[in-house]
């Protein structure tokens, strides 16, 4: 079955062709590093690392490059350093290292490369001035401003009219620029903010803007025209508008990226998440109160494009799916390759709910017995990444809230096995009872009794 992805340029499902069947290249713009991560930036995180998972399959592991970026230079980033009173590269520091504990406990593997942008400050300067010499950029009162007029395709992937844009970029309307939708390049840094030599004879040393970071990198990295950029719905203007026109005139290239993918909105229990609203969360919140690996399944329920709402029963129904998938597959070795169903859902732009249909049909049969159900449903879930663990290790598992004496569970288990055996059910299922108010559920089977959390 051929890949097919949807391409937010052309607005079109369409089979996918990488440029070099050798070099396959993906480029997903990465988190601002200031603070924790929160469940909207969880999304994309997991959305492409599963595209990362189907592209290695299909071309091959040394055959595919996945760029996901840090910027560690933003506004943002030095206010939070100001109100922590602590180092800026000690901030981003502590708060990347942070990301990838998280991302790691959602299953994501670590991209092919993860460029910083204070690593890549020259090929920002050297893109600018490259824009300026082709009048498609201009400096003025110390800033560096691109021209969108030098654009004729501005507005393209977007699909916005100059109206819509002006009223929607929230650029900066400055007296310097010589149109409003003109957005910034560079600009100069004041006192105690991060600052580098300026390019264009600038004698103020400034930073890059943030469309530049990306546009910088990923040419960096990926090439001039690479395959697929990928990232959340809420990029797609300004941000990824303004990165193909920065790179497509600073190429002289048709395009930046053959696809355009991006992924839908998140809500929270029906809501927009905001801090406001009292419903922001973020990913480290939710790996407090619930396995990775469940946070993970219930973002997969809905198909990547579509809007998604955040709930708790969401979650809880994901880890009991995981609870039951554990089981029929403890000691079980996992097939030599993903159910033909799973990559063929995939395949079509990556359809997660095809994908989990089939899983669920497989955990029917291996419910059954049938013969190799249980291998293939393990194979499908370590694609889909869960199912990474020990059926012990998950059963394991603890909130970080969790306070109970696990000495004092067993103690009850074992009041309770011997009720059993002298026949006193009513106790049994007192003790049981008391348990469960503990928030403790119990699992009896051929070996014995278990028990985990209730959620």
């Amino acid at each position: 079955m051929t890949l097919k992805l949807y391409n937010t340029r052309t607005r079109e499902v369409q089979p996918f062709e990488p440029l070099e069947a050798g070099n396959v290249r993906l480029y997903v713009c990465g988190p601002t590093v200031y603070d924790y991560a929160h469940i909207g930036n969880a999304r994309p995180v997991i959305v492409f690392d599963l595209l990362f998972r189907l592209l290695c399959d299909i071309y091959g592991v040394d055959h595919v490059t996945y760029v996901r970026n840090i910027t560690d230079v933003d506004d943002k980033i030095n206010a939070r350093a100001a109100d922590e009173g602590v180092a800026i590269g000690d901030l981003t520091a502590r708060t990347t290292a942070q990301f990838h504990d998280d991302i790691a406990a959602l299953g994501a593997l670590p991209p092919t490369m993860e460029p910083r942008a204070t690593d890549h400050i020259d090929a920002m300067k050297a893109m600018i001035e490259t824009l300026v010499a082709k009048g498609c950029a201009y400096a003025a009162q110390d800033h560096v401003l691109f021209e969108v007029a030098s654009a004729p395709g501005y507005g393209g992937l977007s699909r916005r009219s100059v109206d819509e844009m002006e009223a929607g970029a929230r650029v900066e309307v400055a007296p310097y620029k010589r149109d409003p939708m003109d957005f910034v390049l560079w600009k100069p840094s004041k006192s105690g903010e991060p600052g580098w030599p300026a390019p264009c004879g600038i004698a103020q040393k400034g930073r890059p803007g943030w469309h530049i970071e990306c546009s910088a990198m990923a040419a960096t990295h990926l090439g001039e025209v690479f395959d697929i950029h990928g990232g959340g719905i809420d990029l797609v203007f300004p941000h990824h508008e303004n990165e193909v026109a920065q790179s497509t005139c600073a190429h002289g290239s048709d395009v930046m990226a053959q696809v355009w993918m991006h992924n839908g909105y998140l809500q929270v229990e029906g809501e927009k998440m905001s801090k406001s609203l009292g419903n922001f969360i973020t990913i480290r919140d939710l790996l407090n109160e619930w396995p990775g690996e469940a946070v993970r399944l219930a973002m997969l329920a809905s198909h990547y494009r579509q809007p998604f709402n955040w709930t708790e029963t969401g979650v809880r129904e994901a880890k009991r799916t995981l609870d039951h998938w554990y089981e029929l597959t403890d000691s079980v070795e996992a097939a030599s390759e993903a159910p033909r169903e799973v990559l063929e859902a995939l395949q079509d732009d990556l359809n997660t709910p095809k994908a989990l249909a089939a899983m669920h049909e497989l955990r029917h049969q291996a419910s059954k017995g049938i013969e190799g159900a249980a291998a293939k449903l393990k194979a499908g879930g370590m694609f889909l990444g869960v199912l990474q663990q020990t059926h012990d290790q998950w059963t394991g598992w603890r909130p970080a809230t969790f306070d109970l004496d696990e000495d004092e569970v067993g103690r009850l288990i074992e009041a309770r096995l011997a009720a059993r055996e002298a026949k006193d059910f009513t106790e049994a299922d007192r003790i049981r009872d008391e348990l469960a108010t503990m928030g403790v559920a119990l699992k009896d089977g051929p070996e014995g009794t278990s028990w985990e959390i209730a959620r």
